[in-house]
């Protein structure tokens, strides 16, 4: 049995194997980088943050603990329906496609942990940013978190294995036709699986130009979650703040 999609990440991100692969992400990491973030952007107490393809809720229920107003949206219906059991007067949780405008304005919209570039059509990344332009309130902020494509592809680790409670994940990585690929195939009570995520390879110059059609401005520009410079070459995340 193979499962595959042409939207990959409409199903793999509904399976629970996804989230068996990336357990062990560092999530401490994460919060020291909305530690950073938050002060960065001077969001008032109180203030609203929109987390655009928020996943399980995990970021949104921390930013909810540092005292902001957050709503969480993702594509994927099981991941809202996980992280529905932790909302509150200030926390909540809605399936939604974040090529369109989320019906509220927010202080913030982050995009965090390469949440963008998974279309197959291009014009949907420019829908995005529109869409994030309009969340946007007199005063707010956007940030997207990507990966730096540079760094990426110098660094690729063209095949592994990595096993996670007793599943052996194979793990093939590529660039092909402008995309970072990642083809993941495991074996589960004698059926097979495979997956594939895709990426598009969106350097700073590809951003600018998405900026400037959607009529935003880039603001800064960083490269770790630190907020350390941003080296084209050298640097590990490619982190865009606009308005």
């Amino acid at each position: 049995m193979t499962n595959s999609t042409k939207q990959w990440y409409a199903s793999w991100f509904d399976t629970p194997y996804y989230h068996i692969l990336y357990k062990d992400r560092d999530y401490s990491e994460a919060q020291v980088f909305m530690d950073n973030l938050t002060s960065y952007l001077n969001i008032p107490e109180g203030g609203k943050i929109l987390d655009l393809a928020c996943g399980k809720g995990r970021h949104s229920i921390y930013l909810n603990t540092l005292g902001f107003n957050v709503t969480g949206v993702d594509l994927s219906e099981q991941s809202i329906k996980h992280a529905n059991q932790f909302k509150n007067e200030t926390l909540k949780f809605a399936v939604h496609d974040m090529t369109k405008p989320y019906p509220e304005t927010f202080d913030a919209v982050f995009n965090l942990f390469t949440s963008f570039g998974y279309f197959e059509d291009d014009t949907c990344n420019l829908k995005t940013i529109e869409a994030i332009k309009e969340e946007l309130n007199d005063y707010g902020f956007g940030v997207i978190d990507f990966l730096n494509v540079n760094y990426v592809t110098e660094h690729l680790v063209a095949e592994d294995i990595k096993t996670v409670e007793g599943i052996d994940f194979h793990q093939k990585r590529s660039v092909k036709d402008g995309y970072i690929v990642k083809d993941i195939s495991f074996e589960i009570n004698g059926e097979h699986y495979e997956f594939q995520e895709r990426v598009k390879a969106l350097t700073l110059d590809d951003f600018n130009a998405l900026f400037e059609k959607a009529n935003v401005h880039l603001l800064d520009v960083f490269g770790d979650y630190k907020l350390g410079k941003y080296h084209p070459q050298t640097s590990e995340r490619l982190i865009m703040i606009f308005k």
